[in-house]
């Protein structure tokens, strides 16, 4: 079984109500976590989070929407959480990972090394304090192939790791195959609103500012932006995308059997 949940929510003053967007997936060898959110280590202490961030997102700070909470109302124990894979290690999405210490963490290798040796421009995205004592494993880029992307790595049949980079070095999509047939695919942030993914595009300006704000490389982001709107226009019947932070998206899937 899927399980989608809000493991964060954010006010920001220019934009509309935001999610962070997480997956749980039931597997036979354990559970599985696609992004964090915000942990309680985060709830903890705010102030790790910078005022920065804090003052342009406006995060809501309860407790009941981490993914520990979370994963316990589901009637599991968080225990059973065996591997997180994360779209990239940016503060908002890699929050949780301190509240499951056996989980083994998978990363873009990229992404490991740029949060590792941030340039001055990437040092207010990531907080060593989240993921530092976590179990991490760097994937480099893959040798497979999955619906024109390539570098994709593989964490069995029903999970792969598909380079997205732009938004953070080494930014990375998750795609996990359906029950039924068919796939999602977790976008994280390549691209904040279900707009982006249509032709023509179909963003707020103020997201839109923002998405190349903090782009690490916006050439490469919007590459990887127009690859996704053909994706979704060739494959929507059978690869169901979502972004990390998109509400509407969010709701869609929770009122669904995905």
């Amino acid at each position: 079984m899927i399980h989608h949940l809000s493991c964060a929510s954010f006010r920001p003053l220019l934009a509309p109500r935001m999610v962070a967007h997480c997956v749980l997936v039931e597997r036979d060898r354990g559970l599985l976590l696609v992004d964090t959110g915000l942990g309680t280590g985060d709830l903890a202490d705010p102030r790790r989070l910078g005022q920065p961030f804090r003052a342009a997102v406006r995060p809501v700070l309860d407790r009941r929407l981490t993914a520990i909470e979370q994963v316990r109302a589901l009637g599991h124990d968080p225990a059973d959480v065996t591997d997180i894979v994360l779209t990239h290690l940016d503060l908002d999405h890699a929050g949780g990972v301190g509240d499951f210490p056996r989980a083994t963490v998978h990363v873009h290798a990229t992404e490991l090394e740029a949060a590792r040796h941030p340039r001055l421009t990437e040092r207010s995205r990531y907080v060593a304090a989240q993921w530092s004592d976590a179990d991490l494993e760097a994937h480099p880029a893959g040798g497979d192939e999955w619906l024109g992307f390539g570098g994709v790595h593989s964490l069995g049949d029903d999970v792969l790791l598909v380079p997205l980079h732009g938004h953070s070095r080494g930014h990375q999509g998750v795609a996990i195959a359906r029950p039924g047939g068919g796939w999602l695919l977790h976008a994280g942030d390549a691209y904040f609103s279900a707009g982006d993914k249509q032709r023509p595009r179909r963003c707020p300006a103020g997201l839109r500012a923002f998405q190349v704000a903090i782009a690490a490389d916006n050439k490469q982001r919007l590459a990887n932006l127009d690859r996704l709107q053909e994706l979704h226009a060739a494959h929507g019947g059978e690869v169901t995308m979502f972004s990390a932070h998109d509400a509407s998206e969010l709701a869609e899937l929770q009122g669904s059997s995905a």
